[in-house]
């Protein structure tokens, strides 16, 4: 009877709440429900070029369903984070509409929400100038009305799993002002990233952007700390820090050039954090998708038998726009007319029909047609490959038709005069693009 009376009025309290206009406490830990999540979505990625042409790099089409930016918003819903602000700024059309459709999944009632927040010159008259110029700007969104005790800042352009409650949890455990997601990485690779120096109980001695000789981490030689552009702050001290930077006519434009080491030299409660995959695979899986063809190399490996990266897994599930497209499927024909796709991935809605695909990933709502041959490629959304034409070694964006007998990657000289081909011979087409003769 006690319970019964307890539970009647916790739903009256939930009721009263609601009717005066009030969030509601969702279900989860303190952790959880003290902490904003701010994802920095702006970049222009310019080494993705065309495939940024008209869109944001975490706006781009990963793994035939999926946006870039969905493995950081499927990691934060994994891990129970739902407050999340999407800090936008370069050719954001195609990322707004992608969060409205994919991700308006958030009960306001329960004190969950994503917004996107652009920037609107809040100061100075300045558009975003850095990363934690991006997060100054947007300070009101995690003040203390808010009960934001921790700020979570994450990239929108990394492919990873993780779990973000385990590093909150280690940020509180260190009473640290400031923890670090870090990833291992070999000495002779880490020069490309910001690299965190630590002693033996991984308290930050030194943050160097990008070093030639980087430092290595205690008992492991040959092997460095690499920044992956993930952090926990305290919410009050990542304010000061700010404002205490200004009040020193100091610019606290980015993280990795000017607030963190700012913070160490101080000698701020700065720790690094090892990073946990949740891929559950041997090697750890992070990837700053930088180049045409970094991105194209970890498209296709989701192909390959043994992935490095798990995108079939329930455990830890990734969650993209879903496409209301019937299942794809093959038709065959007589003779030589065979549709058949064979070590591919096919996203909903593609038709095969009598072509042939071979170690590629096709995305949804693509018409592979009769004695088509398309191999080692990525084919984007609405695309239609014309009879008798063949693509080797080739991305193509969305809505490109390619016309009956039409060749790519197969005269790379020829391409070049046409498309956008890299160092190591991918042809990439823009989206929209109508191809020439």
């Amino acid at each position: 009877m006690n319970n019964l009376i307890a539970n009647q009025n916790i739903i009256i309290y939930l009721r009263n709440l609601k009717k005066k206009g009030m969030f509601m406490p969702f279900p989860g830990s303190a952790i959880v429900r003290e902490t904003i999540v701010m994802i920095l979505a702006g970049g222009q990625g310019e080494r993705l070029y065309p495939l940024t042409k008209i869109r944001s790099k975490p706006s781009v089409p990963f793994g035939g369903k999926y946006r870039i930016i969905d493995f950081a918003l499927s990691n934060c819903l994994n891990s129970g984070l739902r407050r999340i602000y999407v800090l936008t700024q370069y050719k954001s059309d195609s990322l707004n509409q992608h969060l409205l459709e994919a991700w308006s999944i958030f009960n306001p009632e329960l004190g969950e929400f994503i917004f996107s927040i652009p920037p609107q010159r809040k100061m100075n008259n300045d558009w975003y100038l850095g990363t934690a110029n991006a997060i100054y700007q947007n300070k009101n969104l995690f003040s203390n009305d808010l009960k934001a005790r921790t700020v979570l800042i994450l990239g929108g352009d990394h492919i990873y799993k993780m779990d973000y409650q385990r590093l909150i949890q280690y940020h509180i455990d260190k009473d640290a002002d400031l923890s670090i997601a870090c990833i291992e990485m070999p000495q002779c690779d880490a020069s490309r990233f910001g690299i965190v120096g630590v002693n033996d109980k991984h308290r930050v001695q030194s943050f160097i952007e990008k070093p030639e000789n980087p430092p290595e981490i205690p008992g492991m030689p040959g092997f460095s700390f690499v920044n992956m552009g993930i952090y926990v702050f305290n919410a009050n001290m990542l304010r000061e820090v700010m404002m205490d930077m200004i009040s020193k006519d100091l610019k606290p434009y980015d993280f990795g050039k000017d607030v963190i080491p700012y913070m160490v030299d101080e000698g701020m409660s700065v720790y690094a954090y090892k990073f946990e995959d949740e891929n559950k695979k041997d090697k750890p899986y992070w990837r700053d998708i930088g180049t045409l063809d970094g991105y194209f190399e970890s498209n296709i490996d989701l192909i390959s038998v043994n992935p490095e990266f798990n995108l079939y897994d329930s455990y830890w599930p990734m969650r993209g726009h879903l496409y209301q497209f019937p299942p794809a499927k093959t038709i065959s024909h007589e003779g030589e007319r065979v549709g058949r796709s064979l070590d591919s991935l096919v996203c909903d809605g593609s038709i095969i029909s009598g072509g042939l695909v071979e170690n590629s990933l096709i995305g949804p709502n693509v018409k592979i047609n009769s004695f088509a041959y398309v191999t080692d490629s990525i084919v984007m959304n609405n695309c239609n490959i014309g009879r008798h034409a063949r693509i080797r070694k080739t991305i193509i964006d969305k809505n490109v038709i390619v016309p009956e007998g039409y060749e790519i990657g197969f005269d790379l000289e020829n391409d070049k005069k046409k498309f956008t081909v890299t160092d190591s011979g991918i042809v990439v087409i823009e989206k929209n693009a109508v191809l020439p003769e």
